[in-house]
């Protein structure tokens, strides 16, 4: 059985938990990946981007404290944010609603009849 995401630095059971959602149910799959790819999944799977979030993965992955993080590399880290976050694009979720739609599952508003 492998090590669970919650056991590198840094990630707790709500990060375990987000990983989850986005498909990585493993610190071995965590590892892999690397930080700007596990981020990207998570971003994509809904969860919220947040700088913090991300350094202290980033922080855990290299086996430091989360609180590690200053100066310069803290810049170089904000901007490697920056350019995840802009490549996550929301399209997936319309396009997700698109579906749904052209198979009928939700109603427009010009179609709900009074009762």
């Amino acid at each position: 059985m492998s090590d669970p995401v919650s056991s590198i630095r840094n990630l707790g059971p709500a990060f375990e938990q987000a990983c989850a959602r986005a498909g990585i149910h493993s610190a071995k799959e965590l590892r892999d990946l690397g930080a700007d790819a596990t981020y990207t999944r998570l971003l994509q799977a809904g969860t919220k981007a947040h700088f913090i979030g991300y350094y202290v993965l980033v922080m855990g992955l290299q086996g430091r404290p989360w609180n590690d993080c200053k100066g310069d590399e803290k810049k170089a880290l904000r901007h490697r944010f920056d350019a995840i976050k802009a490549s996550v694009s929301t399209v997936p979720q319309n396009r997700m609603i698109s579906d749904l739609d052209a198979i009928g599952v939700r109603v427009a508003p010009k179609d709900l009849k009074p009762v």
